[in-house]
This record gives structure tokens, sequence and C-alpha cells, in this order.
């Protein structure tokens, strides 16, 4: 029974990533040239919510897949949910299936 409910978590956040969500990856010749001190930008996937229900949904989603959500913020009348960490943003695309 969980793992038909884990995979509708997986096909739900799929869904919803490839609706309008993204990937961001650190920018490794940043790193080197600015030094980690100075550029902080790390891994991170954004899904982006169009209701403030549809950002708890998402969280809801996340958390019940074992994921640390980090805080959403609002930005063109839409809500962003990211989700930071070189490892989180791996078992991220891996759990929904999405290749970049």
């Amino acid at each position: 029974m969980q793992q038909a409910n884990d995979t509708l978590i997986a096909q739900e956040l799929a869904a919803l990533f490839e609706r309008n969500g993204y990937v961001r990856r650190q920018n490794a010749g940043r790193v080197a040239d600015e030094g980690p001190a100075r550029y902080k930008k790390g891994d991170e996937v954004r899904l982006i919510a169009n209701s403030e229900a549809e950002l708890h949904r998402v969280r809801e989603l996340l958390e019940s897949a074992g994921f640390t959500p980090g805080k959403p913020y609002a930005q063109g009348g839409k809500f962003r949910q990211p989700l930071y960490g070189r490892r989180e943003v791996a078992r991220f695309l891996d759990m929904i299936g999405a290749s970049e």
C-alpha cells in the first residue's frame, strides 16, 4: 500500500515539475573563480505553485516524500518552492524520473 502511495506522490510531483518547475545547478567555474565564500549558490529545484493552496499541497508532497523544502516565496503572482542541495536535487530528479 505504501509503495502505491509513494508512486502517486512521485507522479504528482513529476507533473508539477514538468508543468513549470526547473533545476539550477551550481556553476563550478564561478566557484573556482570567486571562491565558495563569495559564490554561495548551490543546486536547487524550484516548483511553481499558482496559489497558496497549491503551494501547501507541494510542500505536503515534498515532506511526504522525505524532503525538507526550503522557505517558499512569492514572485510574479505565483509561489516558488525551492528544494536545496545536490543530494536532494539528485534524489528528487531520480524519484520523478526526470533527466536533464
